[in-house]
């Protein structure tokens, strides 16, 4: 079995069935990972995930902060839609309760001890050593896979969760949590999150630092594979985190890497 981790998608069909052509992905023998923002911004939602829920070998998933936005929109009455939303055909579509009973059930971090490799869709804290970010992921899983799923939904953003502390505890908790592994990019010097900036790290504020190149970051001891950050271009400095959103609904590529060796393969350029 041949695993491929793949960069953002964010409903851009028809490019990943190019890149999985030129992978010469098997469904019936190989396994997918995708780094989260499945869908939104692209045209073809509603196709990724109507192929990614019928695969024959179920794709591993870290959700992201578009995922997790459909899911807000599709089960919280109170949701508004971002200006550039391109969800309405999946909102609209008649498996969409189907489709978000699967996408909820999906991980907000994945690892394997076989390959060594931790993916989930923003990063790793930087004080985080990998077992508690995995009991922290778990946290949040336990609740958007639980009854109580539509209240978090409910209560998801807040742009003042940007400080973590063991002591934290309820809904905050979990939106600190949840900013982290589906939010982050840069960090100030003490580990807060710092959410307005979003460019390339030549372009960071005095001590805003990217997440991975923190002072004194816990050393993780596995490859850490990420999506979200496209301005990165599949960059960074770290041989063992591997960056994977290469801006394909931006009009860059679609990438994906071979787990085992760590090749990469790309595709094309996604045109609106």
């Amino acid at each position: 079995m041949a695993e491929y981790a793949i960069g953002d998608i964010q409903g851009c069909y028809n490019a990943l069935q190019l890149l999985l052509n030129k992978i010469q992905f098997n469904e019936r023998s190989d396994r997918l990972w995708l780094v989260g923002d499945l869908i939104n911004r692209g045209p073809q939602s509603l196709e990724v995930l109507k192929f990614l829920y019928t695969l024959p070998i179920a794709p591993r998933i870290s959700l992201g902060n578009h995922d997790l936005h459909f899911l807000k929109q599709l089960w919280d009455p109170a949701a508004k839609a971002h200006a550039h939303d391109t969800l309405s055909p999946l909102l609209n579509a008649p498996e969409r309760e189907e489709l978000g009973q699967w996408l909820r059930m999906q991980p907000i971090l994945c690892y394997d001890a076989n390959l060594n490799v931790v993916m989930c869709h923003a990063g790793i804290a930087p004080f985080w050593s990998l077992d508690v970010a995995i009991a922290r992921a778990h946290e949040v899983e336990l609740v958007l896979q639980g009854p109580k799923y539509r209240m978090f939904l409910t209560h998801l953003y807040d742009k003042n969760a940007i400080h973590w502390s063991s002591a934290l505890q309820g809904m905050h908790r979990l939106r600190v949590i949840c900013n982290y592994f589906t939010n982050m990019r840069y960090c100030e010097l003490n580990g807060d999150l710092a959410l307005k900036h979003k460019g390339p790290p030549h372009t960071h504020v005095h001590q805003h630092y990217p997440w991975y190149a923190l002072p004194n970051r816990v050393n993780i001891n596995a490859d850490i594979v990420f999506g979200h950050w496209s301005a990165l271009q599949g960059q960074c400095p770290n041989p063992h985190i591997h960056a994977l959103d290469t801006g394909c609904v931006w009009g860059g590529q679609l990438t994906a890497m071979r787990l085992h060796d760590k090749q990469r393969f790309t595709i094309g350029t996604f045109t609106k």
